[in-house]
């Protein structure tokens, strides 16, 4: 499958060089297939985050907020002083979608507040900010289609006022009915997506999302 990445597409680049020349306004998505292809993208999201000394928010699951810190343990990064130092935030997905939900809708206004708050904890030392929410994947897993494309168009307008780079990531298997159509609707929410075959910790494939894209097949 790499090989059909390897196109006029895709672009492929240096894992590192992907995520430390990211535009600070970039909405980046990932359908994944599998939890390994995500946490390889996350952890790179985070860690060359950390080594750029930007502050790391990560929105996750309590699964994957364990796996990703497992993970960063490994190449022995000091969790315990970075998050004592605000400089990673780690949030439950759950509980901080629970602030913001009335009626099993995002409401704007508590939106607002909420992801406010989050915010100005992290640029409280004058850092640079990088922000990973699983909020929209969780209300997706749900079957709450319109609820998640609502809350993608909070997430835009909000980013139009702060200056930082935000990921999101849905796991394939929650389209598979109609999978164009619905990862189309999700992909031209953001302005670039990665390959959810992303199994390498060097390299990334990722392209463009057009503005008015007219389709899109992962």
């Amino acid at each position: 499958m790499i090989k059909k990445l390897e196109n006029a597409e895709w672009q492929t680049a240096d894992i590192s060089i992907f995520w430390g020349e990211i535009a600070p306004t970039e909405h980046v998505v990932q359908i994944y297939e599998n939890d390994e292809s995500f946490l390889l993208t996350l952890e790179g999201f985070v860690s060359s985050g950390l080594t750029a000394g930007e502050c790391v928010v990560l929105i996750a699951t309590a699964a994957h907020l364990k796996a990703i810190t497992d993970r960063l343990t490994d190449q022995d990064i000091a969790l315990t002083e970075l998050i004592s130092d605000d400089q990673l935030i780690l949030l439950d997905a759950e509980e901080t979608l629970a602030q913001f939900m009335v009626n099993g809708w995002p409401e704007a206004q508590l939106f607002e507040q909420t992801i406010t708050r989050i915010i100005k904890r992290a640029t409280d030392r004058n850092r640079i900010v990088r922000a990973f929410g699983e909020m929209v994947a969780l209300l997706w897993a749900k079957g709450e289609r319109s609820a998640t494309v609502h809350l993608e168009s909070l997430w835009n307008r909000f980013c139009q006022t702060q200056v930082f780079c935000l990921l999101c990531a849905y796991p394939s298997n929650g389209f598979m009915q109609d999978i164009n159509s619905s990862a189309h609707t999700i992909c031209c929410a953001h302005s670039k997506m990665i390959s959810g075959e992303h199994s390498s910790r060097t390299k990334v494939f990722f392209k463009t999302v057009p503005q008015h894209s007219s389709g899109i097949i992962i």
